[in-house]
C-alpha cells in the first residue's frame, strides 16, 4: 500500500487537486505574493471542489473525508502557493473542522453549509498582541448580559483570514477564544464564541503588511469593542475551550506539516531539474560532490517527512485527541526540514534561486512561518519531552 495514497479515493483527490494547481493556482501565485493580496475568487472555487469542508460530515454539506485527505490537499496546494494554502488551512481546519467536531447541531446545520461552499470565509482568533503560546494568559474577556447575550472586549492579532479583501472587510465568521471568569483553582476560564460579520463591535483593526512570507494570505488584527454575541453562539459549555483546542490542534499541526511537505517536494524538484539543466566546467553541476550532497540529503529528509506525516495521518481520529506526541513530532521535524530543503535549493540554483521568478525564493520565505504558527518549535520540544517522561514505553514499541 502507498501510505500517501491508501485508497483509490485518495489517489483521485490528489489528481484532482494537481490539475487545479496546474491550471489555476500556479499561474497566479507569483502575482498575488508580490502584491500581498488574497485571491478570494480562487479560494471560493475550492468550495465547488468539496475542499473547503473536506473533513466536515456530508450531512452538513461537507465532504466527510479523513485526515489523510486533508494532508493530501495541503501538500498539493502548498507545493505551488503556500500563502494561499495557509488561508485554506485557517478556513478548513481552524474553523470548519473545529466547528464540525465541537459545535452544536444548530450551529453545524446553520453554518457548515455556508463555509463549505465558500459563501462565508472563516477564521480562528486565539493569539493576541501580548499573548500567543500562553493561552491561559488571554486578555480578551466575555461578560454575560442580563438578556443572556455576551459582550466581548479585546484584540486578536496575527489572524489569518481576519480580513478577506483590500477594503478590510472582516471574516464572515470567527471562532473566538475569550476569558469568562476563573475556575475553582483560580485559573482563567476560557470559552469559545462564534462572532459573525455584522455583529456590533466586531471590526478589523489593521491588515498586517510587509510580511516575510505567506504574503498571498491576509493577516489581520481583529477588534472586539463591546461586541454583542447571542447566547446561541457559544460553542459547548463555558470553560471548554481547552478541550476544543486539544481536539483541533492535532489536525492543525498535521496539516501545517503537510504544507511543509509540499514546500519540500517542490524545492527538491526544482533543484534536481536545475542541476541537470545547468552546466559548469564542461559538465552538469549534478556531477559535483557538493551539489550531490544537497540533493541527496534533501531527498532523505523529504522521504522521512513523507513517511512520518502520512503514518500519523492514518492513525489520527478527527473526533478526538490522543496523537499529540506525533502531531508535535511531525511539525517539529517537517517544518525545519522544509526550510532546510528550500535553502539547499537556493544554494544549488545560485542567483536564480534568489529571485522571485524562480519559485524557491518564495518557498523559502513561506517556510519560516510554519516553524512559528500553530505552535513554536520550542513548544513542540517541550510537549514531546513532557509526554516521553509520562509514557517512556512508547520509545520501545
Amino acid at each position: 500500500m502507498d501510505i500517501a495514497n491508501p485508497s483509490d479515493e485518495h489517489s483521485m483527490l490528489r489528481e484532482m487537486i494537481r490539475d487545479f494547481v496546474n491550471e489555476k493556482l500556479e499561474p497566479q501565485a507569483l502575482e498575488f505574493d508580490r502584491e500581498e493580496k488574497f485571491n478570494l475568487d480562487l479560494f471560493r472555487s475550492l468550495g465547488e471542489m468539496g475542499l473547503l469542508g473536506i473533513t466536515a460530515p456530508d450531512e452538513y454539506g461537507g465532504s466527510g473525508l479523513d485526515a489523510t485527505a486533508a494532508v493530501i490537499a495541503h501538500e498539493e496546494l502548498a507545493a505551488s502557493d503556500p500563502g494561499f494554502t495557509l488561508a485554506y488551512l485557517a478556513h478548513s481546519m481552524l474553523f470548519v473542522n473545529n466547528l464540525a467536531q465541537n459545535g452544536s447541531e444548530e450551529q453545524k446545520s446553520r453554518i457548515i453549509p455556508l463555509v463549505s461552499t465558500g459563501e462565508w470565509v472563516g477564521a480562528m482568533a486565539m493569539s493576541e498582541p501580548d499573548y500567543g503560546t500562553d493561552v491561559l494568559g488571554l486578555a480578551t474577556t466575555a461578560t454575560q448580559r442580563d438578556d443572556g447575550s455576551w459582550q466581548l472586549n479585546g484584540r486578536k492579532m496575527w489572524i489569518t483570514n481576519g480580513c478577506i479583501d483590500e477594503d478590510n472587510t472582516p471574516a464572515d465568521i470567527v471562532w473566538v477564544y475569550a476569558r469568562t471568569g476563573t475556575d475553582a483553582k483560580g485559573r482563567s476560564q476560557i470559552s469559545t464564541f462564534l462572532v459573525e460579520k455584522g455583529m456590533p463591535g466586531y471590526s478589523v483593526g489593521q491588515k498586517i503588511v510587509d510580511k516575510t512570507g505567506m504574503r498571498a494570505s491576509n493577516t489581520a488584527e481583529l477588534v472586539f469593542e463591546d461586541c454583542i454575541v447571542p447566547a446561541e453562539n457559544i460553542v459547548g459549555n463555558l470553560g471548554e475551550s481547552l478541550i476544543h483546542m486539544m481536539r483541533n490542534l492535532e489536525i492543525e499541526r498535521l496539516c501545517l506539516a503537510a504544507m511543509s511537505l509540499g514546500i519540500a517536494r517542490r524545492s527538491l524538484s526544482e533543484m534536481n531539474r536545475y542541476a541537470t539543466e545547468r552546466s559548469a566546467f564542461g559538465q552538469e553541476i549534478r556531477q559535483f560532490g557538493q551539489i550531490q550532497r544537497y540533493i541527496g540529503e534533501s531527498w532523505a529528509k523529504y522521504r522521512a517527512m513523507r513517511a512520518y506525516i502520512y503514518d500519523t495521518a492514518l492513525n489520527m481520529e478527527l473526533s478526538g485527541s490522543g496523537q499529540r506526541l506525533d502531531s508535535d513530532g511531525i511539525k517539529l521535524f517537517a517544518t525545519t526540514a522544509a526550510k532546510e530543503i528550500a535553502d539547499a535549493a537556493m544554494q544549488v540554483m545560485g542567483g536564480y534561486g534568489y529571485v522571485g521568478e524562480y519559485v524557491v525564493e518564495r518557498l523559502w520565505r513561506d517556510s519560516k512561518l510554519l516553524e512559528i504558527g500553530g505552535g513554536t518549535l520550542e513548544s513542540h520540544q517541550k510537549n514531546i519531552t513532557r509526554d516521553l517522561e509520562k509514557t517512556p514505553e512508547v520509545i520501545d514499541q
